[in-house]
């Protein structure tokens, strides 16, 4: 079966849009008549674009331009003719904005439209965007929305930012152990080829002559071992405890709980300060925590609201958030301020899971340098080693 998504004249002949499923286009013509329409015009969902994922700047971007035309009383057909005209250096990022603009005009809603893209505009927004047009306040999530998508995309960026010089002395430190191992330790070894080698010195030879003549091995054994493990992680029960793990490593298990809180905090604060029901928000809320384990149980604490029990008594079950969210959360239930306590956490997680990123770099980076530092001392002491005993032994010359 595929998806048809269609515009077609009824007996009236009025407009109509929609999607049908058919299995094939004569199956889906005779749908069509059996539903009294005519196909004006038609085609399957894999006929979309939608390879193009939009990152955050550029959802917080189209989000903004969005909020600041639809309040100034344009229309969203005519925003979206403005925005899809601006000059795009992404030529995939153009064309989704085309065919946004094409199907609005076709009387399409802005959240179906961009639903259309397949995977181009994240879940959350296309909900929200759902929201605000049920709502009648679809101008208020697309500001509410920008502000999200900035501040992701700014913890992104700083969290990008943190790791440039740790990934930057991994990527030296292994050039140099590469180039210690191939092309300094081989030529200094030959020189003591004649003089008894002490076992740390035998075994830094033989890694030095596997680096230099079996090298094509170590390439297939690491792109082998990563693609293992990029499979095993698409394995759900695998990814499960993965992420389960992750939570308790020492100190980075802690750092980890922060920046997962203050994700989900974000996106409930925004959801729910935007008129989206509690129930809505925590289903939302709990698919884009970035944790398997962590969103596998949502689903027990959305039947616990359901079921009458407290927001803040339902998120203490879940293991995996700071203790400080459902006290601030119990704090705004008990005042009745549950929304504006909602936005003031979300803000104060924000501000430590920037703080936690950086905390967790620099435990990185002396990590780093204490291995680097203990690879040259070995290289160094199996180099000494065999000329101190040359030069207790001058027999040996």
């Amino acid at each position: 079966m595929a998806k048809y998504q269609f515009t077609a004249l009824d007996l009236e002949n009025r407009k109509i849009n929609g999607t049908v499923d058919a299995r094939d286009d004569d199956d889906f013509r005779r749908i069509m008549r059996g539903k009294g329409l005519v196909p004006v015009k038609h085609r399957t969902m894999d006929e979309r674009r939608a390879v193009y994922r939009l990152k955050a700047n550029e959802v917080s971007e189209f989000c903004r331009q969005l909020a600041s035309m639809l309040s100034s009383g344009i229309t969203a057909v005519r925003a979206m003719e403005i925005i899809k005209e601006r000059d795009f250096k992404n030529a995939k990022l153009k064309r989704i904005y085309e065919a946004l603009h094409k199907d609005i005009q076709q009387g399409i809603t802005m959240s179906e439209a961009m639903r259309q893209q397949g995977r181009a505009f994240p879940e959350l927004l296309v909900n929200m965007f759902a929201s605000g047009e049920a709502s009648g306040q679809l101008e208020n999530v697309t500001d509410k929305m920008s502000v999200h998508y900035e501040k992701e995309h700014r913890l992104n960026g700083k969290i990008r930012s943190a790791m440039n010089y740790p990934m930057i002395l991994g990527v030296i430190t292994v050039a140099v152990v590469i180039g210690i191992f191939t092309l300094v330790l081989p030529e200094f070894f030959k020189m003591l080829s004649d003089i008894p080698q002490p076992t740390l010195t035998k075994a830094v030879i033989a890694i030095s002559d596997f680096m230099t003549q079996r090298w094509y091995i170590i390439i297939i054994v690491v792109l082998s071992f990563m693609a293992l493990i990029a499979y095993l992680l698409k394995v759900p029960a695998v990814r499960l405890k993965f992420d389960q793990t992750k939570l308790k490593l020492p100190v980075i298990g802690k750092l980890l709980y922060i920046i997962y809180t203050a994700r989900f905090a974000r996106t409930l604060s925004s959801l729910y300060s935007s008129g989206v029901s509690m129930i809505k928000a925590l289903e939302i809320s709990g698919t884009i925590i970035g944790n398997k384990y962590i969103e596998s149980q949502f689903p027990a604490v959305i039947r616990d609201v359901r079921n009458g029990e407290a927001l803040s008594a339902s998120v203490r079950k879940v293991n995996g958030f700071d203790n400080k969210l459902p006290n601030t959360i119990l704090i705004g239930e008990e005042a009745g301020r549950l929304e504006t306590m909602l936005v003031s956490t979300a803000d104060s997680f924000d501000y430590e899971a920037e703080q936690a990123t950086g905390r967790l770099v620099q435990l990185v980076e002396p990590a780093m340098l204490i291995i680097m530092a203990a690879i040259i001392l070995t290289v160094m002491l199996s180099v000494m080693m065999p000329l101190m005993s040359l030069y207790s032994n001058p027999d040996l010359l």
